[in-house]
């Protein structure tokens, strides 16, 4: 499996790689050619102007002064800058266009990734990825990439204007190229090192400010505002640290790039007045060459600042292109004849998340329709990866995973997942309203009112609702934070009630509820279990002793299984589960 690598410390990417992304994102070619043609037009207009000043300071006379001439100027003048304007506005369209479009492939890419990825990589760096280097690209390609195109243009426009102008002194300039170079090439190695250890730094840190919001309310029970405290200001001190060494590149780049621009100046100027002085050079001429100088001089200020952001984006192309690369969730079945979901059969299953530990051994099972299955055992014995690996959350190392039959790894992701109604032990609930938590996942339409009433009324959800004063249009808060624990478990059992699921698994299902509303709910789903297949992890032996079979895991290990009274007698670490929460039987 492809795995990110954001942490690496040198950027493998290149140019190729950087077009080839925008490429994928979807470039505005026609656009991007209409916005560097009216830069070129703007260009030329620019480049007009010295010469039309040579010309009129060499043949300087009240006469020459007419309006014509001076409109003239003003005119190219102002059709220079509106259609530099106008191709800046287009060649950002294209940039924001592509940074849509990049965005969008990674946050489809983000849909697709296997659970796997996201128990390795933190919620904050991932969304660093769509949000902080998306928007290094943006900058880039919107900001400086129009300047430095333009800014080419005018280089060599100017250039070629200034050896037809005299030769001589154009090749004055070329002494300053290698000492610019110089100067260029070292800082801007170290700044790529640098810019790339602050983009790490800045994703790291987002990160953990993440974490540490999302789970504010542990924070404050254990009282961990020092600890966050100091976590924060190490994060914080970092990111000063790698600001100042950008920052003392930076203050070592621009006055040595204005000490190299104004030695060229001023050999141009001394070059040029000896020439004035014997008469080989026109002032006008001189002054032409000043002002094409300066055309140069003023684009080669935003290259260093170009090349920094450039080496940015290398790193940020890099890190999108890990995710880009990495495995997706297979989705390749080919069985689509339909399902009953009558039988799922585990076959001699193993099963270890990427650190090789084993999580479960040598698993065969089997669950029939109209049968309620439930699993018991001890925290951590892997109950609940049984369902992960059911949904295909996660792929068996060997064996295999059947329904009705068919491995489910020939089972199109979307069939095998809407056919299942998971309620999970931490209910899942996500800012919006009550209906928008009852409806998540479902297609616009699919159910109407009496759909939504009648899981209201089957999950016990009714009663507080009703209670409410926007009903289900409450809004819940962030995770549901408005809500109870019990309103908040009832709330995703009636997501599952409403889907009414072949398969229907129940992690820990009412561990939230009151004695009262347990009560309800169990009499809820024994009328839902008719002809489907029930999966139900629970601690408390009570809601599953008269379960068809129950199994036993210990340790990865199925170690028993049975009717609850079989198990009383053949497995003794049952019997201790049942005599600690029954006493003797």
């Amino acid at each position: 499996m492809a795995r990110g690598s954001a942490a690496k410390e040198k950027s493998t990417a290149k140019f190729s790689d950087f077009y080839q992304l925008l490429k994928r994102s979807g470039i505005k070619r026609k656009l991007f050619i209409l916005g560097i043609a009216m830069t070129l037009i703007g260009t030329v207009g620019s480049l007009i102007v010295p010469m039309l000043t040579q010309r009129f300071i060499d043949g300087f006379d009240t006469d020459s002064v007419t309006t014509g001439l001076i409109l003239l100027i003003v005119f190219i003048f102002l059709l220079s800058a509106i259609f530099n304007g106008v191709s800046n506005y287009v060649l950002a369209n294209v940039g924001q266009s592509i940074i849509r479009g990049l965005r969008e492939i990674i946050w489809d890419k983000f849909l697709k990734l296997p659970v796997s990825y996201f128990d390795t990589t933190k919620s904050g760096v991932s969304v660093s990825r769509i949000v902080n280097d998306t928007s290094v690209l943006k900058d880039l390609i919107t900001r400086h990439f129009p300047s430095v195109i333009s800014g080419m243009l005018t280089i060599v426009g100017s250039v070629i204007i200034l050896f037809i102008l005299d030769w001589k002194m154009s090749l004055l300039m070329f002494i300053a190229v290698p000492l610019a170079v110089a100067v260029i090439i070292p800082l801007g190695r170290r700044m790529t090192k640098v810019s790339r250890a602050l983009q790490n730094e800045t994703a790291s840190f987002s990160g953990n400010l993440q974490e540490t919001l999302s789970e504010v309310r542990l924070m404050k029970s254990f009282n961990g505002e020092d600890y966050e405290r100091s976590k924060a200001r190490q994060g914080i001190q970092n990111l000063y640290r790698f600001g100042m060494q950008e920052a003392k590149i930076n203050a070592y780049l621009s006055p040595l790039m204005s000490t190299v621009m104004m030695l060229m100046i001023l050999l141009i100027i001394g070059y040029g007045g000896v020439r004035v002085a014997d008469g080989t050079l026109t002032i006008g001429k001189l002054v032409a060459f000043l002002l094409y100088l300066f055309q140069i001089i003023m684009p080669m200020t935003t290259f260093g600042l170009f090349f920094n952001e450039y080496n940015k984006a290398l790193g940020a192309t890099e890190r999108i292109a890990d995710i880009l690369k990495y495995e997706e969730e297979p989705n390749t079945g080919t069985y689509h004849d339909p399902l009953e979901f009558s039988a799922l059969h585990f076959e001699h299953v193993y099963f270890s998340y990427n650190d090789g530990t084993p999580v479960l051994t040598d698993i065969t099972l089997d669950a029939d329709r109209n049968q309620t299955i439930a699993f018991v055992g001890p925290s951590g014995s892997g109950k609940s990866t049984l369902f992960s690996l059911i949904e295909r959350y996660y792929e068996v190392n060997s064996g295999a995973i059947e329904i009705d039959g068919v491995n489910i790894k020939d089972i199109p992701m979307h069939v095998l997942r809407d056919n299942i109604g998971y309620v999970a032990q931490e209910s899942a609930i996500i800012s919006g309203t009550i209906r928008d938590n009852i409806l998540y996942g479902s297609r616009p339409g699919e159910y109407n009112e009496a759909d939504i009433t009648q899981a209201i009324e089957q999950s016990y959800a009714k009663e507080f609702i009703d209670e409410l004063e926007d009903g289900l249009e409450t809004e819940v808060g962030e995770r549901g934070i408005k809500l109870s624990g019990g309103q908040k478990q009832r709330i995703s059992i009636a997501r599952a009630f409403l889907r009414n699921p072949k398969l229907l698994m129940l992690d820990e299902a009412t561990a939230s509820l009151d004695a009262r509303s347990e009560k309800y709910v169990q009499d809820a789903l024994s009328e839902l279990m008719q002809g489907r297949t029930v999966l139900v992890i629970a601690h408390r032996l009570s809601t599953i002793i008269n379960s068809d079979k129950i199994y036993f895991i210990d340790n990865g290990h199925l170690t028993g299984s049975g009717t609850h009274q079989d198990l009383i007698s053949t497995h003794a670490m049952y019997r201790t589960f049942t005599e600690q929460q029954f006493g003797h039987q």
